[in-house]
């Protein structure tokens, strides 16, 4: 569904069943992790959720996904930011639910705030490397999954803030935990240090 103007894709998205696309120009509302929000000018960005079957790497498969999409030197700051030149290019927002997953995906295109990157690439050419690299990626082995996203990581091998607590991130668990000096984390806002 291609809509003009939304308060975000994932409110449209949440009362649609599995397999829906929801992409739009605009979002009145559009939010990120802890209820940031997520704005842009009309048109300047990737906007889009997936209905999805519920899955337990969904983050990191499509972390992965969206990174493939974009093309090299895109990187991955767990748990849901793609950095390019180290600057926040996008970010991924997933809603768990019983019956399905809700994977919203923001990518900064013609337009980015101030400190963050852009992406010049034709929106309708993303989209659909995206949506086949999140096909790919939602199908395949949790350990391939998790091994493509240490591949493309920005924050394994680093010296991390999550939340008050500062450490080297040394790995992500099998459920795509981050590991800081030997403490796995399920949650947090990560500062590269």
């Amino acid at each position: 569904m291609r809509l003009g103007s939304v308060t975000s894709t994932q409110d449209v998205a949440r009362a649609m069943p599995v397999g829906s696309i929801v992409i739009a120009d605009h979002q009145t509302a559009g939010r990120g992790r802890h209820e940031r929000r997520w704005d842009a000018p009309p048109g300047t960005s990737l906007l889009v959720s997936f209905v999805l079957p519920p899955h337990p790497l969904l983050s990191l498969a499509a972390g992965v996904a969206a990174a493939e999409a974009c093309g090299q030197p895109v990187r991955l700051k767990w748990p849901n930011d793609l950095l390019l030149d180290g600057r926040k290019l996008g970010g991924i927002l997933v809603e768990a639910m019983p019956e399905k997953a809700i994977c919203g995906v923001g990518i900064n295109l013609t337009w980015a705030p101030e400190g963050a990157a852009r992406l010049a690439r034709p929106r309708d050419e993303l989209f659909e490397a995206l949506r086949d690299q999140l096909d790919q990626w939602t199908a395949a082995p949790e350990d391939q999954i998790l091994g493509r996203w240490r591949a493309l990581s920005a924050t394994l091998g680093r010296r991390v803030r999550i939340d008050s607590t500062e450490g080297l991130a040394e790995d992500i668990g099998p459920r795509g935990e981050l590991i800081v000096d030997g403490v796995a984390y399920v949650a947090g806002s990560v500062t590269h240090l």
